[in-house]
């Protein structure tokens, strides 16, 4: 599964394609011919011979070549794939047209219309079909956008009728039930997204407050596990439902911890890590023993620490939300602990906006990420994973490579950096509201995104999926 790829990689190509035209119409003004407009004949056929480029996605710009389309492009109608295509212009033999979304059929159709521009007069297909390229773009999953914010409302039920979401803070899928997406709010329900019958579920959780993470066992029936973030040194804070009581039954763990924003279990060994926000330390829990013992100390404190360990579990990223940067820690399995975490992206305490590499990279308050699979990375071996995460300050998701390439990959619609709402092209038109969760649908695959301050659950996909 390619995610890597976004738009704003065609611009180049398009603007290639926009000097072409220019220099046509230049070349056809020097040798008489643009003064040679011929008007459509309707004793003769349309014709449709070729068209150039072969493949592109929507925005891409088209020259059609055939016969007697007549001279002006109010009188021309092109279809792409059963989509209407924008005409630019005509001239005689050739006319120039854009692309247009979800032109995914790619059969391509010329119409001369009558003077009121409504009746077909001729018609022409291209013997070849355009292979048309699915570009990813932003929509919405699930929840309603208030314009009004005292309208506010919050329920079970369809997607359509389950009001909104408030308070994201953190995504998961049930490792066992790939329909099953539960959402925690960390001041608000934690709610259970079930994507197969389009429902919207509470997932209750009595006399547990502010939930800032929702995880699960490694063994066993894989459990859930929920974090509560506290202000209390000696109150525990962390609760396993079962997965036999239909996670309605609880236990606490016995380990007092306090204000927990991250944890994550080792996908091979099972240990749980965990962050405390006040003393900035990362522990380290074995359910089998009880041992807890410290991971590393943070660089810094009073700073909320997002967990997200590698697949592979050979190293994991420690976000520092407060300080707006990424470490990475490498996995020691013989001591079965992460060692003393080193920075891969952005820079402490330098809240910005820039793509780059490392520490050249700005963040601003970066939350949870996800990591996933990139298929380009099978014949250069070594780590196979991108990391995806949500850059909250800075209305966007961003990526991160395994060499440590920072990527603006959806939001900031038209680099515009003010928090909004809209839907549409990765980079030119979605925009976000602070989004702070983020997951991707291996079934699917797609990612689901918590607009935070949008109160909605938005959706990246390629066109039509």
């Amino acid at each position: 599964m390619e995610v890597n790829k976004t738009n704003r990689r065609c611009w180049p190509i398009q603007g290639v394609w926009v000097a072409l035209m220019v220099l046509c119409f230049v070349q056809c003004k020097e040798i008489g011919i643009e003064d040679q407009e011929v008007a459509y004949d309707p004793s003769k056929p349309l014709l449709v011979t070729n068209f150039l480029p072969k493949e592109g996605g929507a925005g891409s710009n088209m020259v059609i070549y055939g016969d007697n389309f007549g001279s002006d492009p109010s009188r021309i109608k092109v279809v792409i794939g059963g989509k209407t295509a924008k005409v630019v212009n005509v001239k005689g033999n050739t006319l120039y047209c854009i692309v247009p979304s979800g032109a995914f059929d790619g059969d391509v159709q010329v119409y001369v219309l009558d003077e009121s521009g409504e009746e077909e007069l001729a018609h022409g297909e291209a013997p070849e079909v355009f292979a048309y390229e699915k570009k990813w773009i932003v929509s919405d999953l699930v929840g309603k956008y208030y314009e009004v914010s005292s309208q506010f409302e919050e329920k079970e039920g369809p997607f359509g009728d389950c009001g909104a979401f408030k308070e994201m803070v953190w995504f998961t899928f049930d490792p066992q039930n790939p329909n099953q997406l539960y959402v925690a709010a960390e001041g608000s329900s934690a709610r259970k997204v079930d994507l197969e019958e389009k429902y919207v579920y509470y997932f209750k959780t009595p006399g547990i407050g502010r939930k800032t993470v929702i995880t699960w066992k490694l063994d066993g029936d894989r459990d859930l596990i929920t974090a509560e973030n506290h202000a209390s040194d000696g109150r525990n804070a962390f609760y396993t439902f079962s997965r036999s009581s239909n996670f309605t039954s609880s236990e606490v763990i016995s380990q007092p911890a306090r204000g927990v924003n991250g944890a994550a279990v080792h996908p091979i060994n099972g240990e749980l890590y965990y962050s405390l926000y006040r003393v900035g330390l990362v522990y380290r829990y074995d359910f089998t023993t009880g041992e807890n013992k410290l991971a590393f100390a943070n660089p810094y404190q009073s700073t909320a620490i997002f967990i997200v360990i590698h697949p592979s579990g050979e190293y994991a990223y420690f976000t520092n939300y407060e300080k707006s940067y990424i470490l990475r820690s490498d996995y020691d399995p013989v001591t079965k602990n992460f060692k003393a975490p080193y920075p891969v992206a952005g820079m402490a305490e330098n809240h910005n906006y820039a793509d780059g590499v490392g520490t050249s990279a700005r963040l601003n308050n970066p939350a949870q990420g996800v990591f996933v699979k990139n298929p380009e990375y099978e014949e250069q071996g070594g780590d196979q994973y991108d990391y995806y995460f949500c850059d909250q300050g800075n209305n966007c998701v961003r990526k991160l490579t395994p060499l440590g390439r920072v990527s603006t990959f959806a939001g900031r619609g038209n680099d515009n950096a003010s928090p909004g709402y809209a839907n549409g092209d990765l980079r030119r038109e979605a925009r976000f509201n602070r989004p702070k969760a983020i997951t991707y649908d291996e079934i699917r695959k797609c990612f689901y995104v918590g607009d935070t301050h949008n109160w909605i659950i938005r959706k990246i996909a390629k066109e039509g999926e």
